[in-house]
């Protein structure tokens, strides 16, 4: 199996539709890597947020997928188009299991002359029962762009 390693420039859109809130939305450009390995997908960043570094890696599919967090944040975020998934969020007080209703979720992907593609979830967030918001994450990825 061959394994394909580039280095790729990430623009990260996310919007929070909290259950009783205002609609809070942000946008990162951040440099990461995109990987193929055994037949999978991934992207690998980084982000700074306040005095800490979040390492992310996401596992693209278009059935499933699964973002992995540590660093300041540690988290596993699973999503599968048929079924809830369960993952969790640690705190400094412990271990918060948390549940994805996956809602869409498309992974583009085009590999001519350079890498790039597009990874797109829409997703109910449920915490003890009860769904906190629906967020929406889309990341574009390209090879050797400004």
């Amino acid at each position: 199996m061959s394994e394909v390693e580039r280095n790729v420039k990430i623009k990260l859109n996310s919007t929070i539709l909290p259950a009783d809130g205002e609609s809070e939305s942000y946008e990162l450009w951040l440099s990461g890597t995109y990987i193929e390995k055994s037949g999978k997908t991934y992207l690998r960043y980084e982000e700074a947020l306040d005095e800490n570094t979040i390492r992310t890696t996401v596992k693209m599919d278009n059935e499933n997928a699964l973002i992995l967090r540590s660093g300041g944040v540690k988290m596993r975020l699973p999503f599968n188009r048929l079924q809830k998934e369960g993952g969790h969020y640690e705190t400094q007080y412990g271990t918060l299991p948390i549940v994805t209703q996956t809602h869409q979720l498309t992974h583009e992907h085009n590999e001519q002359s350079v890498i790039n593609g597009k990874f797109h979830v829409q997703y109910d967030l449920i915490i003890s029962g009860q769904s906190v918001g629906k967020y929406t994450l889309e990341i574009q990825y390209s090879e050797g762009q400004k």
